[in-house]
């Protein structure tokens, strides 16, 4: 397979649409979204059959039951799906937006305009929602899409693309606006990573692996998703039933999330009721403990923590515990070890919440919260595009504005430089 010489021919087409979609009025964007949504109904069989397959595959494969639940497209999880298109149409179109307006003193007059930012590269595993959500979103924002998911989710994937493509020329418009790799093979990744003629944006969803290697090999810029190596810390002065359903929530609800808690530091002030009764609640979920020196005295049980666990993105039913003797040294410990996804302090001390907030630099801080709250939908954006550890362009749940640049747009009357 020539991969270079496919991809470019698609590199080509997506250009081509994006010119296109830099333009599309809003009402006619929202028509789109509509008609992806529609054919997304009419396909939901096909969908579901194909999502059945990439579900055997897996499980051939021995993906764990994690693994298994980010692959899983339930007929709710497809209803969630569609209605998200529905909501992306009431959100407000971030191009041509204008961010500032000035006049200088020779009487120009100068906007920072939001535009589109051109041909949008996503490169995801797992989840087939991606597929629908980035697409749906790059749209809205004026954008064309270019999708390659992974191959445990291949057959779902494709489906999916179908789907919206066939949406898309329901609604009169260039149905390269929205297209998706059909191979999965490494070597698809690493050339479209240097397709700087073709693509100006590349944001990578996934494990860690993953985007260590498109942030290592691309020459496009790339706004990277790292492992969410999430930490909640406990106080001195708390209400402990609210904690333990905080940690509950966030490390249960959906354990194989990115957004979900994977060590969680608690203050030695509160340390010896609080941990054992953190641990009778987490065992009733089959939750695996793994704690330091200080946690382990308190729980028996507990599975002894190595240094590889503080770094760790467990995915799974498994957290770290880990006693510390002050706010400043659960400060430290995510300094060292998180990931700068999201990190929650519970506490009824303002003076030590104001602290936390003001020296945990993550792209999501909380006071009194379960981390699982960092997500586009959660923060009233619609989908997400995925969520930023970076500090550059975007931080935290990308939604529509963070899908646009900016230029600057610049009014005269005849004025020029003396």
């Amino acid at each position: 397979m020539d991969f270079l010489n496919e991809m470019n021919k698609i590199g080509e087409l997506a250009v081509l649409a994006a010119r296109q979609a830099a333009i599309m009025t809003d009402q006619k964007k929202n028509r789109c979204l509509e008609a992806i949504a529609d054919q997304l109904e009419m396909d939901r069989k096909k969908i579901a059959d194909a999502n059945i397959i990439d579900l055997k595959n897996g499980k051939k494969n021995r993906l764990n039951g994690a693994m298994l639940d980010r692959l899983e497209l339930t007929n709710d999880r497809l209803s969630s799906v569609i209605q998200s298109l529905h909501d992306i149409t009431d959100l407000s179109d971030p191009a041509g937006k204008v961010d500032r307006e000035f006049t200088l003193q020779n009487g120009l007059k100068v906007r920072k305009v939001r535009v589109p930012i051109g041909v949008i590269g996503i490169i995801y595993e797992s989840r087939p929602n991606v597929t629908v959500d980035a697409a749906a979103l790059c749209l809205k924002a004026g954008n064309a899409v270019v999708l390659r998911g992974g191959s445990e989710s291949a057959n779902s994937n494709l489906a999916l693309a179908r789907s919206m493509t066939a949406g898309l020329r329901r609604a009169n418009v260039n149905d390269k606006t929205i297209q998706i790799l059909p191979w999965t093979d490494r070597e698809a990744v690493s050339v479209m990573v240097k397709m700087n003629d073709h693509i100006d944006l590349i944001i990578p969803r996934g494990g860690e692996g993953l985007i260590r290697f498109v942030a290592e090999n691309a020459t496009v810029p790339v706004i990277k998703h790292y492992k969410g190596v999430c930490h909640i810390y406990v106080d001195q002065i708390v209400n402990a039933d609210m904690a333990l359903a905080i940690i509950e929530n966030a490390k249960c609800q959906r354990p194989g999330v990115c957004n979900a808690v994977e060590t969680v530091l608690i203050h030695e002030a509160v340390a010896d009721h609080f941990a054992t009764a953190m641990a009778q609640r987490l065992r009733a979920s089959d939750v695996e403990l793994r704690g330091d020196p200080g946690f382990l005295d308190l729980v028996k049980d507990a599975v002894p923590a190595t240094e590889d666990d503080w770094h760790e993105e467990y995915l799974d039913k498994i957290l770290s515990v880990k006693i510390v003797p002050d706010i400043g040294a659960a400060i430290d410990h995510i300094a060292t070890y998180g990931s700068g996804h999201s990190d929650a302090i519970v506490s009824d001390d303002e003076t030590a919440c104001d602290r936390f907030l003001r020296e945990v630099d993550s792209a999501a801080v909380y006071v009194n919260a379960s981390t699982r709250f960092t997500d586009g939908g959660q923060f009233g954006m619609g989908a997400e595009i995925g969520i930023s550890t970076d500090r550059i362009h975007a931080r935290g749940p990308m939604g529509l504005e963070e899908l646009t640049t900016y230029k600057y747009v610049v009014l005269g009357t005849g004025q020029i430089r003396e």
